[in-house]
């Protein structure tokens, strides 16, 4: 288990953040149903196929209430959320008060870490952005089991999972908690919508926090995650993208697959997903 954790916590993928604030989305509520139309699309697979990678991307157009994948038995099997889980992850923090702001100090202890870049102190919102895995393991201390408990299940996040003492501050890396690409779609969704039990100043953070692009044509919101279990690599990418008055859901799970070169696998998680999304 530890090997597991301290390679896990090697491998963890940045996201970049966008400081500047967004006004809440005018658009109507968007449904987000499993059951809705499923195409497949070869053109994810090619996209895959050509980055050395097998898994699944999946991407849901609420407009035309259909869901686009290469592989739906993919996107239906559960995996380690990983840091994917800082998303919700953040709103508990935020929600129990243990985090007040983007601006709530993390002071590093001074002891060498596992990434070069955690070793100096930082904000709630460079912590997210860095992925700081020691920022967000304190984070679910402070938190504690009861209310770390009670927050997975407002929130309804994935499969049903119960946190205890013994894996509060990592159970998102490690043991058999599963979300499936499905699982992340819809939460997102009703996060966009403000259809989850938070306050409105939360999820205006959490937002905020997310942004990794923006440009005349889009904003681009979401969240990496990296996890290894019994020496396979499971990598995410999850957010949504708003285009104009138009939005896109996307939830993309990949694993290398023969001959991959591991250098790749920090950055080929987005760029598979802006080049499944250019298809679209």
């Amino acid at each position: 288990m530890k090997r597991q954790i301290c390679l896990v916590i090697l491998l963890l993928v940045f996201s970049c953040t966008n400081e500047k604030q967004e006004t809440p989305s005018t658009l109507p509520p968007l449904k987000v149903n499993s059951k809705f139309k499923q195409v497949h699309q070869k053109g994810f697979q090619q996209v895959l196929d050509l980055a050395n990678l097998k898994g699944a991307i999946l991407i849901y157009n609420p407009q035309k209430e259909i869901y686009y994948s290469n592989n739906f038995t993919w996107a239906k099997h559960g995996q380690l959320p990983a840091s994917t889980f800082k998303i919700p992850n953040s709103m508990i923090a935020l929600e129990t008060g243990v985090v007040k702001n983007r601006q709530t100090p993390f002071k590093w202890d001074g002891k060498k870490r596992h990434l070069k870049i955690w070793e100096k102190d930082m904000n709630f919102n460079d912590a997210f952005r860095v992925s700081c895995l020691p920022c967000y393991r304190e984070i679910a201390k402070k938190v504690g089991v009861d209310r770390m408990n009670d927050w997975l299940s407002k929130l309804d996040y994935g499969k049903s999972f119960k946190a205890n003492s013994s894996n509060l501050d990592f159970f998102w890396i490690a043991g058999n908690w599963e979300v499936t690409l499905f699982d992340q779609i819809d939460f997102l969704s009703r996060l966009y919508n403000s259809q989850l039990a938070i306050s409105k100043r939360t999820e205006r953070i959490v937002k905020e926090m997310m942004v990794n692009e923006r440009n005349d044509q889009f904003i681009l919101r979401g969240k990496t995650g990296w996890s290894i279990q019994e020496e396979t690599n499971n990598g995410w990418f999850v957010g949504y993208l708003e285009k104009k008055e138009k939005v896109y859901f996307f939830a993309t799970n990949v694993e290398p697959d023969e001959g991959f070169d591991m250098k790749k696998f920090p950055g080929i998680r987005k760029e598979v997903t802006m080049e499944a999304l250019k298809i679209l």
